[in-house]
């Protein structure tokens, strides 16, 4: 078991360190540096998020990684938001046409796509009791949510030639979107009829 808490934590400790570190960061002001970290950082909860939900941590209960998954998620939120937060400080008509889908940048529109998800697919979770969907009906909701933002999330991070160190952010973007592909996989999370019985 304490080996794999430690793969898990290299994981997200090498690519977070490797940024932290990088070259690129020298002379540039602290709220770029701290916008770039942010996303870097909403990136490893990401790789978590799936992990919890599956219940795939050892040492932790299905209810309580379940718990653990909305504390997360609060945090993944806050960390998208400090991103761009830090972004708009940092240079707002940049922001305002990524928001706009008006950056030549390809990874911008990819960006902002994945924080429209992730916003969307807290604010479900949040009105989870008020829209009284049905249990599977909101699992494929909140899921496919999840699903837009973790690809939005990669693409927009492997476009960018940034902090993050090339071989360790390829590394941590596959691990997100398998661990979220082999969660949705195993919950049958699309699978929102149920089979009648004859």
């Amino acid at each position: 078991m304490a080996l794999i808490w430690a793969a898990l934590a290299a994981a997200v400790a090498v690519p977070i360190t490797a940024a932290a570190t990088s070259p690129l960061l020298a002379w540039r002001d602290p709220v770029y540096i701290a916008a770039g970290l942010a996303g870097v950082i909403a990136m490893a909860l990401m790789f978590f998020q799936p992990l919890l939900v599956g219940g795939y941590l050892p040492g932790l209960s299905a209810y309580r990684g379940r718990h653990l998954h909305r504390w997360v998620g609060g945090a993944l939120v806050a960390a998208v938001l400090i991103h761009v937060a830090a972004l708009w400080i940092t240079s707002p008509p940049d922001v305002v046409d990524a928001l706009l889908f008006r950056s030549p940048t390809p990874f911008s529109a990819w960006g902002v796509i994945a924080m429209w998800a992730v916003f969307m697919a807290a604010l479900v979770a949040a009105l989870r009791r008020r829209l009284r969907l049905r249990p599977r009906t909101w699992r494929f909701i909140h899921a496919s949510l999840a699903l837009v933002t973790v690809i939005g999330s990669v693409v927009h991070a492997v476009l960018i030639e940034g902090t993050m160190e090339t071989v360790s952010k390829v590394v941590l973007c596959t691990l997100v979107l398998a661990a979220t592909v082999k969660v949705m996989a195993d919950l049958k999370v699309w699978a929102i009829r149920t089979r009648r019985r004859v």
